[in-house]
């Protein structure tokens, strides 16, 4: 397969960002009919848009009404590019506006769950029924389509809910097939890449394997790459994908910044050394992670902290080496959308340790390879069973990079992480005795700086909170806590109590993202 990068297949479809909470989902929902998808901000140069050469064009939703000062413009030269365009929400408004039609703030603004009917027949609704079950998000509406566009659906409060012009390739629906509440959303986007732009399913994970390795051989080149390996699924596939590349060229530096799970460097040595052959350094940084981190509260300061000094652990490891070329990263796609706003006007929900300036710079200066940054965690998981890797690993619940430091909530000091350490691993070891562990997405404890009274053995305590947090996601963008039974919850929590020390009361977080996120930090 001729690709444009690591593991990017020239057959592709471009969504451009114009800000909404479920832009992500658009690329996973195309990815899952083995088409690839990349997001790109409204306002990149349309230049370097048509360089790219795409298949299609999916105009996202967005959170501005499009008569708002300011709000987020299509480009024209946009639709000079001869591909099918799709636009969503504030994407039909674009399109609308753009062909000179006419678009009004509805009166009844229209949020959750809607019916519409079907008015006509056309390829983007082929093979669904008269009336179905989509999900609004708008409080604008088009009240006349432009001219050469067809109504094509409506509903109660949108009568114009979808348009097309059959002549132009274009199409625009007023709500949201990428999310799960649409019934039929998946069907709807299958028949704009099949129908439509008449596509081929052929991004699959054996092809990115393929092209991610050749690209890699030509990037690399003769160089050496060193890789932060903390064990986790991410950098573990990101290790696996590159020994397969470059092999012995590739340095994995393992580094304990004291905030990692229990027993977490012994196991790391013993998979990845022994068994898997890894070129792996280890490096106790411990004492100097913890001592950076004492008295720090902030989580945005904790997590540029800990990837601050993890360029320079790796600077220096670089150096003891001799040579160093190229920093490898397992960055996945939610760490990019979540710590940037450059893609489109969204907020920045949270900064990564892979995104803090200094490691900026070297990715600015074409020093850092990130081979799963256009993947989401499931895509990663099927990529790492093809590359052979154990079911137990792959399937192993996500970490973050700054470890239990943002799930100790304010000050960081060995107690706490030691306290958090015995917690974590009595939950986990519960949850995967009870047969739950793979069905959920994330479980973790979290230490909360909150002092309770409790009485144990007659005598009166005053000690802290340690929270459980249980999700269920496909690829966290979205998450619902997850129900654990009654009698395991009372196991966990009389376990926790009276075997960590310092701990005398147990609490269930049951909060969904959004609005919460899954890590409490």
């Amino acid at each position: 397969m001729i690709t444009g990068g690591i593991g990017k297949p020239v057959q592709k479809v471009i969504i451009l960002d114009f800000g909404s909470q479920y832009t992500q989902l658009i690329a996973r929902r195309v990815r899952e009919h083995k088409v690839y998808a990349e997001i790109v901000p409204f306002h990149k140069p349309w230049k370097e848009i048509y360089a790219e050469k795409p298949s299609a064009i999916i105009l996202s939703g967005g959170p501005s009404s499009i008569y708002e000062k300011d709000a987020p413009q299509l480009q024209k030269e946009i639709l000079n590019l001869s591909v099918p365009v799709l636009g969503i929400c504030y994407g039909l408004c674009a399109l609308v506006k753009h062909f000179k039609g006419k678009i009004e703030s509805a009166e009844r603004r229209e949020y959750g769950r809607a019916i519409i009917e079907i008015k006509r027949e056309s390829p983007l609704f082929r093979g669904l029924k008269n009336k179905e079950t989509v999900w609004m998000s708008h409080g604008d509406k088009v009240v006349h389509p432009p001219n050469g566009f067809s109504i094509v659906a409506s509903s109660e409060n949108a009568e114009i809910a979808a348009i097309e012009n059959i002549e132009k390739n274009i199409y625009g629906v007023q709500f949201h097939p990428e999310v799960y509440h649409t019934v039929n959303g998946q069907r709807i986007i299958k028949n704009f890449l099949f129908e439509i732009c008449k596509l081929i399913p052929s991004w699959t994970m054996k092809s990115f394997i393929e092209s991610s390795v050749q690209a890699i051989q030509e990037e690399v080149g003769d160089g050496t790459v060193l890789l932060g390996l903390s064990g986790g699924v991410d950098s573990s596939v990101t290790a696996m994908l590159l020994q397969k590349a470059i092999g012995e060229k590739l340095y994995c530096v393992f580094v304990n910044n004291g905030v990692l799970r229990k027993n977490e460097h012994e196991k790391v040595i013993e998979r990845f050394k022994r068994h898997m052959k890894l070129n792996l350094i280890y490096v106790d940084a411990s004492k100097r992670f913890l001592s950076l981190l004492k008295g720090v509260k902030d989580p945005e300061q904790k997590r540029k902290i800990i990837g601050r000094e993890f360029v320079n652990v790796f600077m220096a490891e670089a150096k003891r080496i001799g040579r160093f070329d190229y920093l490898a990263q397992g960055t996945l796609y939610p760490d990019v959308i979540e710590s940037v706003s450059t893609r489109g006007p969204s907020d920045t929900i949270k900064s990564h340790h892979n995104r803090v300036p200094e490691i900026l710079t070297l990715i600015k200066s074409g020093k850092v390879i990130e081979p799963l940054k256009e993947l989401f965690k499931d895509e990663v998981r099927e990529l790492g069973l093809e590359l052979g890797m154990s079911e137990e690993l792959v399937y192993r619940h996500p970490f973050p990079g700054p470890g239990l430091a943002i799930r100790i909530i304010g000050e960081v000091t060995p107690q706490r992480v030691k306290i958090l350490q015995e917690a974590d691993d009595i939950l986990v070891e519960e949850i995967k005795f009870a047969g739950l562990y793979r069905s959920l997405w994330q479980v973790f404890a979290v230490y909360l700086p909150v002092r309770s009274v409790g009485v144990m053995g007659d005598k009166r305590t005053y000690e802290n909170v340690i929270a459980i947090r249980a999700v269920t996601s496909v690829d966290a963008m979205t998450a619902d806590w997850a129900y654990l039974p009654e009698e395991l919850l009372r196991r966990i929590s009389n376990r926790i109590i009276n075997e960590v020390k310092g701990i005398n009361r147990v609490v269930l977080d049951i909060s969904s993202k959004p609005p919460s996120t899954i890590e409490w930090e």
